[in-house]
């Protein structure tokens, strides 16, 4: 079914079921048993199917300490992890006589804010999953996932993965948009299953709290939708928000048995501490999977939001890196130019990329230019005494245009999206970038309206969907949405703007601290981000170490030797994520320049390679002398150790051969002198003699030229830059390469 409508299904605040405590649902799934217990381990609450699992009533178990259940040695352990913080979760495998003998459980314990709550799900054995059936399972997936750099092919991948491991008849990527709709990017079916893959769902088919739940508990699983509730005794209000076992919301089920599921396992994918998207696994008949299978599942998934960060965060960087070159540009060319027109608008390509527009109007005043592709010069002049009654803050955008301006219908193909730039507040100088209109077929599973009933007072209620059949909506006159960061772009053309076209001192003062907290921030923000993946990393450092330390005696050499290279692997991983803390905290602070003898300093540089690398020859050689120069000693000898360990390093020749100098002219120019380090080595393509300064760009794998993380360049260009200078290579394949570099 198609239908055309203005806008999407809207976020809407529901007076019902959004509003519904799910966090306090008063019952559990019946696959186990829940104690609610006091910070003494009293036990204040059961469920009532104690009988079936436990052989206890409940009111035999009611005010007793937990001890009457579990060994004291257990409960020990069980009280100690309780020390950590609230909403830690820990788990044990622990056996309970009953009149069958004993019978042996997964235990799951965390604390809410005021109880503890204990869950218990039978298991066949008091012993863990071996480690071999734990690296079967896991380690052909991570092998693949950290070969995969391609973000869509790494998620299919994922959930192929997934689906092998767990057995379910569907798995689905569904990832959150900026208004808490999903789509399912990803997908792996049983074959004669229809598809959802590039389907939509609307915000409301979860709704926030829903969405809040997934983001705190990062494991949700129903191994039967349709099984009767177990309430708890005695019924007063706890937090199962955290609970493995949390009953099932009524409105969660009625959703999905019309899409006949009956089991479902649900993982939370977190991007910097949101809620990025879901891996969302169903099946069409009950399906039980045993906790330790679902924590595999969990640090699987772990793995997969780490690795998901930094493909997101590499691809956003990028566009970031792309902008502040163009922000560069702009700024040299404005300050030489004798025409402010002609350094905006030639090539008028640059404009345009600075934000990404179609086309573009300069207004200064009465004089108008036009770039690109544009409404007509009367249209643009309205829209100009229109836009400025919406600016704040020197700025406005939208991708919408033609439903807050009407008269944009007649030119909605060229400028259904606008942003407006104010230079000025004292003259009428704006520059308006236009983008055009994109005509959008949006797939939803079914229409996304069916899920929002009116009722007879005006209010509205969230009711499950019967059909999930493809429903198409067309989107008209909006353009493809602004990013932020190219908000920031347009704005920092304005400093630019204001601080050399305008002549004003005390603005160009504030342009400078604005790029300098722009830098601040992009270095916090790689700083943050290393720490961030420290914390799995150390994870799986830590339990790789205890299984060798404390299990390596049940293991053949084989398995001891998967354990080292895990080991092994997240040193290395370590090694990365160091490297971009190191050049996340160049430039944090203020360079303290003093005079420099470059002759002392690379001496330096050479001894402490033969020292390290007695076996190497080193055949380094200087034409005359250096000079000396106003720099940071220390940075620089970072450049020049980079540059000789690549020199060294890259180099299949019997005799390496390295010469270091400087030139007092370059392509017939005169200047800044030009420092060089050129080797006889395997020399550079031309199509990777920019990527190579990139963090993490190695040309090789990590077998050859002696591994090696692939940051050294990066931190030796951001060095240079940081000395107002450039870096650059000249190659040739087979015979050897050259590195300039300047030091202003």
């Amino acid at each position: 079914m198609s239908k055309s409508h203005d806008k999407t299904a809207a976020t809407t605040s529901l007076n019902h079921h959004d509003r519904q405590p799910i966090h306090l649902p008063g019952s559990i799934q019946p696959h186990g048993v829940l104690l609610v217990l006091d910070t003494q381990l009293e036990i204040l609450q059961v469920s009532e199917n104690t009988k079936k699992y436990l052989d206890r009533q409940p009111d035999d178990l009611l005010g007793k300490s937990l001890e009457c259940l579990i060994d004291r040695q257990k409960v020990a352990a069980i009280r100690h992890s309780l020390v950590t913080e609230i909403g830690s979760t820990n788990n044990f495998k622990v056996s309970i006589m009953t009149e069958d003998g004993d019978r042996y459980f997964d235990c799951v314990v965390h604390r809410s804010q005021s109880n503890v709550i204990l869950e218990l799900e039978p298991t066949d054995s008091i012993t863990g999953i071996s480690f071999f059936s734990f690296h079967a399972l896991v380690a052909g997936a991570i092998a693949k996932m950290q070969s995969t750099p391609n973000l869509t092919e790494f998620l299919q991948l994922v959930a192929e993965e997934l689906q092998k491991i767990i057995g379910f008849d569907r798995v689905m990527v569904y990832k959150f948009d900026l208004q808490g709709a999903g789509s399912v990017i990803a997908e792996a079916k049983r074959v004669d299953l229809p598809s959802y893959l590039g389907l939509h769902y609307p915000a409301t088919d979860i709704p926030e709290q829903s969405k809040e739940l997934y983001r705190r508990c990062l494991l949700r699983f129903i191994p039967n939708l349709n099984a009767p509730s177990v309430k708890l005794v005695p019924l007063m209000p706890v937090d199962l928000s955290l609970s493995v076992l949390r009953s099932v919301d009524p409105c969660c089920v009625a959703f999905h048995d019309n899409m006949g599921v009956a089991a479902m396992l649900v993982i939370s994918l977190i991007q910097e501490g949101k809620l990025w998207g879901l891996i969302s696994c169903h099946h069409h008949n009950p399906k039980y999977i045993t906790y330790e299978v679902r924590k595999i599942c969990e640090f699987l998934t772990q793995i997969v939001s780490s690795e998901l960060t930094h493909k997101v965060s590499q691809s956003e960087s990028d566009y970031k890196a792309k902008l502040k070159s163009l922000q560069s540009e702009f700024l040299e060319s404005i300050s030489q130019a004798d025409n402010f027109i002609d350094a905006l608008i030639k090539p008028e390509i640059r404009l345009l990329d600075l934000v990404s527009a179609g086309g573009a109007a300069v207004c200064l005043g009465d004089q108008i230019t036009l770039v690109g592709t544009t409404p007509d010069m009367e249209a643009v002049r309205k829209l100009i005494v229109w836009a400025d009654t919406q600016v704040t803050d020197n700025l406005f955008a939208t991708d919408s245009l033609p439903k807050l301006y009407p008269e944009a219908l007649i030119f909605k193909e060229a400028a259904s999206g606008l942003l407006v730039l104010r230079i000025s507040t004292v003259r009428r100088y704006y520059i308006l970038w236009f983008r055009p209109e994109v005509i959008q077929t949006v797939n939803w599973a079914g229409n996304p309206h069916d899920s929002l009933k009116v009722e007879a007072d005006g209010s509205i209620t969230l009711c499950p969907r019967t059909s999930f059949a493809r429903w198409q909506e067309t989107v008209r006159l909006t353009s493809l949405p602004w990013k932020t960061c190219e908000l920031d772009s347009a704005l920092a053309l304005r400093n630019a703007i204001v601080g050399i076209v305008l002549k004003g001192a005390d603005d160009l003062a504030q342009i400078n601290l604005e790029l300098e907290r722009s830098n601040q921030e992009l270095a916090a923000f790689a700083y943050a981000a290393s720490h961030d993946l420290k914390e799995p990393l150390r994870g799986i450092y830590n339990f790789s170490t205890i299984l060798l330390e404390d299990y390596a005696h049940l293991l053949d050499d084989e398995g001891v030797e998967y354990l080292q290279t895990v080991l092994s692997l997240s040193q290395r991983m370590e090694t990365l994520i160091n490297a971009v803390l190191q050049l996340s905290q160049l430039g944090q602070a203020q360079l303290q320049f003093q005079a420099t003898d470059l002759n002392e300093l690379l001496n330096e540089v050479i001894e402490m390679f033969r020292a390290s690398r007695q076996e190497l020859r080193l055949n380094v050689h200087i034409p005359k002398p250096l000079l000396t120069i106003q720099c940071h000693p220390v940075l620089v000898n970072e450049v020049f150790s980079n540059l000789l360990s690549n020199a060294l390093k890259y180099n299949d020749q019997p005799e390496p051969y390295i010469e270091i100098g400087y030139l007092d002219t370059f392509a017939g120019q005169t200047g800044t002198p030009i420092f060089y380090v050129q080797d006889n080595g395997i020399g550079i393509q031309e199509h990777h003699r920019e990527t190579i300064f990139r963090l993490f760009k190695r040309l090789h794998s990590q077998e050859k030229y002696g591994g090696g993380t692939g940051a050294g360049l990066a931190i030796a260009k951001k060095i240079v830059e940081l000395h107002n200078g450039r870096i650059w290579v000249e190659s040739t394949v087979g015979v050897g390469s050259i590195f300039y570099f300047t030091l202003k």
